[in-house]
């Protein structure tokens, strides 16, 4: 039996063995799928939450949906019957203040904050990960009625990271995204010598899960992959170049999933210490003191983001300089003979 109903916690009051179809109301227009389950699952973990999304247990309008995929007035969610950990004690662990992870504040008014992501902090819990930037922000600010993220960067991606602070700055900045009106830019390292100046690439990507339940995305290339493929632009600058590396500045005119690693790995220039599309045989070289400094991360950061304020409707220019491990490696190939070291 599927009823269809606004259960305000379906945590608490979904029975497990039900298949529930539930109609999006005002208060969730605009919302994150995954953050919209999560808030009504209250006591199921959150990997699980992801598996039901990655595996198309949970539809949207009877479609397989994107974990990150923002929902709309009237949309029905369909959830599947979810084994509930009653009283799980993992479930109300809190996180404490030694745990918080350090990150400036590059803006913030009463409806949206910006701040510097530093590598190796999620945006949000799940999959191992116990818990991310929105649930340390929300346990810092308790008293903040309403938070969640606008966009997300990998884990090991470190930069300019928008959350919104009001439902209307969420929805509005969500329209600018699919409008292509919001500017990302980010700065990466790449394997190898880039030789245009400037190269536009626009290849169709495809989404699929591994074995281990692990997102990856690939370049469509067959006739019927090309057609269910997601369009993905995106635009490469060089800023400099070594002997076997090239600094890229990257824009993105569209947002897909790991779209910028995927490009550059698909055209010869993996992105360096990338350790799902990159080289892996230079990644080690590179973390185990090949290079000096080492390269222990993904040499990728969003240094800027371009927005119009939801509210006031003035031009945003966010920046956040490039991260200190990755400065500092680049200065390593400066005093190596010009970048000698060719991994």
């Amino acid at each position: 039996m599927v009823s269809i109903s606004r259960i305000k916690d379906l945590g608490k009051e979904f029975p497990p063995r039900a298949v529930i179809k539930e109609i999006v109301g005002e208060d969730s227009d605009g919302q994150r799928i995954d953050n919209f389950l999560m808030k009504r699952l209250r006591s199921v973990p959150k990997s699980h939450i992801y598996q039901l999304l990655q595996s198309g247990q949970v539809r949207l309008n009877s479609k397989r949906v994107d974990v990150g995929h923002p929902l709309k007035l009237g949309d029905i969610v369909r959830i599947p019957p979810v084994r509930i950990a009653q009283d799980n004690p993992l479930s109300k662990k809190k996180i404490t203040k030694s745990a918080f992870i350090p990150f400036k504040v590059l803006y913030e008014d009463e409806t949206l904050l910006v701040i510097n992501k530093p590598a190796g902090l999620a945006v949000h819990g799940g999959s191992g990960v116990s818990f991310g930037v929105i649930e340390q922000l929300r346990a810092q600010h308790p008293d903040w009625k309403f938070l969640e993220l606008v966009h997300r960067l990998d884990r090991e991606t470190s930069g300019v990271l928008l959350l919104a602070k009001s439902r209307a700055t969420l929805v509005d900045l969500h329209r600018q995204i699919r409008a292509g009106l919001i500017a990302k830019r980010y700065l990466t390292l790449v394997k190898g010598r880039w030789h245009n100046a400037r190269q536009s690439v626009k290849l169709p990507l495809n989404k699929y899960v591994t074995a281990a339940g692990e997102r990856r995305v690939v370049i469509a290339t067959g006739a019927r992959d090309k057609i269910g493929g997601m369009t993905a632009h995106t635009v490469f600058t060089l800023k400099k170049s070594w002997q076997g590396f090239s600094l890229l500045e990257a824009e993105l005119k569209t947002g897909r999933t790991h779209q910028i690693r995927v490009h550059l790995a698909h055209l010869g220039f993996p992105i360096a210490g990338d350790d799902k599309y990159g080289d892996f045989t230079l990644n080690k070289k590179l973390a185990r003191g090949a290079a000096k400094p080492n390269l222990e991360r993904m040499f990728l950061h969003a240094f800027l983001v371009e927005v119009v304020h939801p509210v006031t409707g003035k031009s945003l220019l966010l920046e956040a300089p490039l991260a200190k491990d990755l400065q500092e490696f680049l200065n390593g190939l400066d005093v190596d003979s010009g970048g000698g070291f060719t991994g």
